[in-house]
């Protein structure tokens, strides 16, 4: 079993030796944690009964005979967003009691490729668990780049609310309440100013965020998706005019940025000053980046591998195992495998391909298992639809890696094709691809179909992904092999078409930051509506 260090020791580098004496508390529980898993565990279970004991949800399980966490797991089964949609929809409508005492302060909206919004209750307590694991994962940024704090941060978040259930309870994003509940000094780290946030159109704001990013010394770049970044690097040689003469302008009024309202234009030019362009405008050369933060594994692995190629100097570091339903993982080095289970944070079971459940320190090396969580925010033994496989320890506690969604597989003759491999397989062929899906046609003789975008994908291309796929499945290859599975078409795509597709997502109300990449179409109606309709008319 590989085993690693969390190496949060109190030497180092000034900003380093001091944030860590400010969270000497955290770290100190944190370190104990790792060594103590189990107990962890038994702590976070003990704090959720005492939360909820006195609500609808764990009244009508029998909360009276739940006093150790196999009674927890014989009173709650395993449930689906969907099955705990019930309860949900009464918190939305502003009904108090059921999940937790706690006021619920907002509700997180977010959704799948194609699927309607979820909205995940936030509190007080669940907002700062969340708010702990992100400051452990920077404190081990800081400690690598000690010269972050020389520069700016250049972060993609969404607005932190845009809209209201119809309980009154304000709706919006994760990552914009995330900034929005930040001090003002560490505002201040921000490249890109708050109100920025604003802006309703998608194409406008990466504008704004660019405008912005060109005129300051960013040292970082923060957002979930790296398909994000590698768009953003393409619109600023689409932009440049543009951009090069609001920079010199002091303005935000050329390009996407021509239609914004005029007080909000004015709001934001406030914050400007006429700057000289850049004399070189490749993304390597535009600032004095030490690291950008995305997700890297699963189906992002190709767009991450593509992002490192094109910043080859600079560390991709990965964000580890987040969603709108909180923070269970993450790494404290940009060389690590996965990511540590944050055990001071939310209860987390799994459930092996056999339908074992394991807590976290009965997990194995090189398992496979999917992530049930249970929350100070109300969700109890929810299936998050995470798959994850082991990868090592951090002292006595599992570090995984991100697989991909559950189920979410391309199946048509028992091949089970996921993303990941569908990643894998398009990174390994070293073609610059803006975007990609892969989906399947029915038939006597079934083929997978791949919609893909770029400027010079071979005409050999769909046969290429099938010897590469073939690497990465061998069931695949074996269908193959024996016509079960018919030779792969390929679907040129137009230039700007997934962009397209993540505005439309994003004006829908989609997380820019998280919207994640439809890697598979896993039924026609995905097919439709992210190839067929998605991109441009």
């Amino acid at each position: 079993m590989p085993q690693y260090l969390p190496n949060l020791t109190a030497t180092g580098h000034g900003v380093y030796r001091l944030l860590r004496f400010v969270n000497g508390g955290l770290v100190r529980q944190f370190l104990a944690d790792l060594e103590r898993p189990e107990e962890a565990a038994n702590r976070q279970f003990r704090a959720l009964i005492n939360a909820g004991s006195k609500c609808q949800f764990l009244r009508e399980h029998g909360v009276e005979k739940i006093q150790t966490l196999a009674d927890f797991r014989n009173a709650i089964p395993i449930r689906t967003h969907a099955e705990m949609k019930p309860w949900l929809d009464r918190v939305s409508a502003g009904e108090d009691g059921v999940l937790v005492r706690e006021r619920t302060s907002m509700l997180l909206e977010t959704s799948g490729t194609t699927g309607t919004p979820k909205h995940i209750p936030v509190t007080a307590t669940w907002a700062k668990q969340v708010q702990e694991a992100q400051r452990l994962w920077t404190l081990a940024l800081i400690r690598d780049h000690p010269n972050l704090q020389s520069g700016k941060a250049l972060t993609m978040v969404s607005p932190a609310v845009h809209g209201e259930s119809v309980g009154g309870i304000p709706i919006g994003s994760n990552t914009g309440r995330i900034r929005a509940a930040q001090p003002g000094w560490l505002k201040k780290r921000y490249a890109v100013p708050e109100v920025a946030m604003e802006i309703t159109d998608p194409i406008a704001r990466q504008y704004a965020v660019l405008r912005f990013g060109l005129a300051t010394d960013v040292r970082s770049i923060t957002t979930a998706n790296p398909s994000l970044l590698l768009l953003l690097f393409r619109r600023l040689s689409e932009w440049r005019e543009y951009l090069t003469q609001d920079l010199e302008g002091g303005t935000l009024r050329n390009g996407p940025a021509e239609g914004l309202p005029e007080d909000l234009r004015d709001r934001l030019e406030k914050r400007l000053e006429p700057t000289a362009p850049p004399d070189d405008w490749s993304p390597e050369k535009l600032w004095n980046l030490a690291s950008v933060n995305c997700w890297t594994g699963g189906p992002a692995r190709y767009f991450a591998d593509r992002l490192q190629a094109t910043l080859p100097n600079v560390s991709i570091r990965e964000l580890g195992v987040t969603a709108s339903e909180g923070s269970f993982a993450f790494p404290l080095a940009a060389d690590w495998p996965g990511s540590v289970l944050w055990m001071g944070g939310h209860l987390m079971e799994f459930v092996d391909a056999n339908g074992q459940e394991k807590w976290p320190w009965e997990l194995e090396f090189g398992d496979r298992v999917r992530l049930i969580i249970s929350t100070a925010a109300g969700l109890y033994r929810y299936d998050m639809a995470d798959e994850l496989e082991v990868v090592g320890h951090c002292l006595n506690t599992p570090m995984v890696r991100f697989v991909g969604k559950s189920g979410r597989y391309l199946n048509m003759v028992g091949e089970r094709v996921s993303g990941a491999q569908v990643s894998a397989a398009i990174s390994s062929l070293g073609v610059d691809i803006d975007g990609f899906t892969v989906g399947a046609i029915e038939g006597d003789i079934p083929a997978y179909v791949i919609g893909v975008e770029g400027k010079s994908i071979p005409d050999g291309f769909a046969q290429q992904f099938d010897s590469a796929l073939s690497e990465q499945n061998v069931e695949y290859a074996s269908k193959r092999k024996s016509g079960r599975l018919g030779e792969p078409l390929m679907r040129r795509l137009r230039q700007g078409h997934y962009a397209a597709y993540r505005a439309r997502r994003v004006s829908a109300g989609a997380p820019e930051g998280q919207l994640k990449d439809p890697i598979l179409a896993c039924s026609r109606e995905e097919w439709r509506m992210v190839v067929e309709d998605g991109g441009t008319p």
